[in-house]
């Protein structure tokens, strides 16, 4: 059981001087706040802290270090976790299922509705927290609960002290979070000085044998292979789809049969090595032996967690990287997961900068996706409100065909919206100023109707490739070959829309993209 003496309490009047310091903004919104029916997640989490008498603020922390608070629809991560509060299900972590038991509530439930997910991180927290002997005046102290925020990580050791970390950064800085929704939720800053009992002995203190400025939690030997079977000659970027601490742990656990060499974190760039660079990391499939994996915290589909501070150290890493192996600061040497050969994944997603990261490197953007600003690996819907670099490509496209939109600078305003709206009106489209996918098909794929078929290369294959991507909703590498896979997803494409399932592109296929089949 936790101590209470003096020097403990002393302890918890300063600020944790070992954690790193985020970028989040400091709020003064008090915990506890009264349900508002116009806030169901804040409402959820006062709720939840109530029944399980969990500290809301420590409840709303543990929530942002796992997902940003973000369900993202009831889609797993990486390592099987679901909803706001990452409950997991995976074959040696079934905090999932502990919290039906806990709570009464169907898997389903927990799985995608996010007031029954947030009932059941507290209830996996409480459960923590009873079984370290926590009673009700230890509850109240919220530097207390650092070992069960520890173990709610799923992670043993210098793991489970980095994710205990991340948790006390944020209730220390505090944070101020605008949900999927348009909600607000707020943590107000304190000082902490959390108890870390024998977890304190647990820090990671080794450095990486490869990086020095990177630390070194090594992967399970089962999710890795000693040696190299080829020459290193590329790195390979990922994104987590989870939390920097989270898949560490799942790294470390025999049953993932997945590592990558390096984890970057979203919020400082901090940098973890779980496999050396001489030994295999399982991250890419095919490209396993040549490659070099770094992941970065975050979800392909948000791109708040990609943060300049991550940008700038991740770069540094890749750089180092390619001048110690010889690797070409090209997009051909530096690609997406979805780039490398045989693989179906698509991190890391339209809104990963290419541009700005290989400036940071040092080397040349050419030759991958978002080198030429118009291709990506798929192609999110656009309209009046939207930022970034798939406007600045509808932009493009629009001033290219004759549609003045304006300046290409990635905001859609105004000017955007009624050029969109007269290619619609003009291509039989429906008229609605949103760029979805038929629009983005048929100003991806026009310009000249060359018949193209297997072997065929060049830019018109590119253009192909794009509207490809953008009609079928799953990536079409943008290489300018007509290799197999453009063979497989013209034949998709052609079966889809009714037309002959040859493979060729000739203009009954040309014709069916550009009106934005």
């Amino acid at each position: 059981m936790p101590s209470r003496a003096a020097a403990h309490t002393k302890g918890r009047a300063s600020v944790l001087a070992a954690l790193t310091a985020t970028v989040l903004t400091v709020t003064g919104t008090p915990a506890f706040a009264a349900p508002d029916d116009g806030h169901p997640m804040d409402r959820a989490f006062a709720l939840a802290a109530a029944r399980f008498d969990v500290p809301r603020d420590l409840l709303a922390a543990v929530g942002y270090g796992e997902t940003r608070l973000d369900g993202h629809s009831g889609r797993p991560s990486q390592a099987g976790g679901f909803g706001v509060m990452h409950l997991v299900s995976n074959p040696t972590n079934r905090t999932l299922e502990r919290a039906a038991a806990l709570t009464g509530k169907p898997l389903a439930e927990l799985r995608t509705d996010t007031g029954a997910n947030i009932m059941g991180g507290a209830a996996m927290l409480r459960g923590y927290a009873d079984k370290l002997g926590l009673d009700a005046r230890d509850r109240d102290d919220i530097d207390a609960w650092y070992p069960a925020v520890a173990r709610y990580g799923g992670a043993q050791g210098p793991a489970a002290v980095l994710y205990a970390d991340a948790v006390y950064t944020f209730l220390a800085s505090g944070l101020d979070a605008v949900v999927p929704g348009g909600e607000r939720i707020s943590v107000t800053s304190r000082p902490v000085a959390p108890h870390k009992g024998t977890l304190a002995a647990s820090g990671v203190r080794t450095q990486s044998p490869d990086y020095p400025s990177a630390l070194w939690v090594p992967a399970d030997p089962n999710n890795f292979a000693a040696g190299r079977s080829a020459k290193i000659d590329k790195v390979i970027v990922h994104v987590t789809q989870g939390s920097y601490a989270g898949s560490i742990s799942w790294f470390q656990n025999p049953a993932a049969e997945v590592s990558a060499h390096y984890v970057v974190r979203s919020s400082d760039g901090e940098i973890t090595q779980t496999v050396r660079n001489s030994d295999t990391a399982y991250h890419a499939k095919s490209a396993n032996a040549s490659a070099l994996g770094i992941e970065h915290e975050g979800f392909i589909d948000d791109p708040s967690w990609f943060t300049d501070t991550m940008y700038r150290s991740s770069a540094a890493l890749t750089k180092s990287l390619c001048d110690r192996y010889g690797i070409p600061k090209d997009r051909a040497h530096i690609i997406g997961h979805s780039e490398a050969p045989g693989n179906d994944h698509t991190d890391p997603g339209p809104y990963w900068d290419w541009n700005r990261y290989m400036e940071l490197v040092g080397g040349a953007a050419g030759g991958g996706e978002g080198a030429d600003r118009l291709s990506f690996t798929s192609y999110a819907p656009q309209q009046n409100g939207s930022t970034g670099a798939q406007v600045e490509a509808v932009q493009q496209l629009l001033n290219d065909q004759g549609y003045s939109a304006g300046a290409v600078d990635g905001s859609f305003g105004p000017a955007t919206k009624t050029a969109v709206t007269a290619y619609q009106a003009a291509r039989g489209l429906n008229a609605d100023g949103v760029v979805g996918a038929r629009t983005w098909t048929a100003l991806l794929s026009a310009g000249a109707t060359p018949s193209l078929q297997q072997g065929a290369s060049g830019d018109e294959v590119k253009r192909l490739q794009r509207a490809l991507t953008a009609a079928l909703g799953s990536t079409v590498g943008v290489d300018g070959s007509f290799g197999p896979a453009t063979v497989t997803a013209v034949r998709n494409y052609q079966t889809s829309r009714g037309l002959t399932a040859d493979g060729l592109v000739g203009p009954g296929t040309w014709t069916a993209l550009q009106t934005g089949r």
